[in-house]
């Protein structure tokens, strides 16, 4: 994921915007780390380059 997305994601369930948390870079891009909601607080996982933005009973129901 290029840390350029945050200007066009937010978070699904209120819409505000994302905080930046990252694990592991490679070059310019970020591999691991998390996305976290700056207003509900929920955290959205970075896994393999790409942002997870499931909410999050949705996610627990495609693992």
């Amino acid at each position: 994921m290029k840390e350029s997305l945050l200007e066009i994601v937010c978070c699904p369930l209120d819409k505000s915007e994302l905080e930046l948390e990252t694990i592991h870079t490679d070059d310019d891009e970020i591999v691991e780390g998390r996305l976290v909601c700056t207003e509900c607080g929920e955290e959205y996982p970075i896994e393999d380059g790409i942002p997870n933005l499931l909410p999050p009973d949705m996610r627990e129901e495609a693992a």
